[in-house]
């Protein structure tokens, strides 16, 4: 239930999946994990917008002189739209 709005949001999973989490989740309550899990992939996400804009607007010698300092950049995980 959602405490703010009253309506209920509830997400039904298998019951596999529940042990998983909670498996997971180890002394966390589930709840809470998944809030923290949804907030790490929404930073993760942001970085990986961040390292493609990145990427785009480097000329290949720079990227390449970036590789080769500092390891590289990590692989996006995501294509978001590029602006015109």
């Amino acid at each position: 239930m959602d405490t703010d709005s009253g309506k209920d949001t509830s997400v039904k999973v298998d019951r596999v999946t529940h042990a998983r989490l909670k498996a997971l989740a180890g002394d966390k309550p589930l709840k809470d994990f998944l809030a923290d899990l949804a907030t790490r992939e929404e930073q993760q996400r942001a970085l990986d917008t961040a390292t493609e804009a990145f990427r785009r607007v480097l000329t290949p010698e720079v990227l390449a002189r970036f590789d080769a300092d500092f390891g590289g950049l990590p692989q996006v995980q995501h294509q978001t739209p590029r602006a015109a």
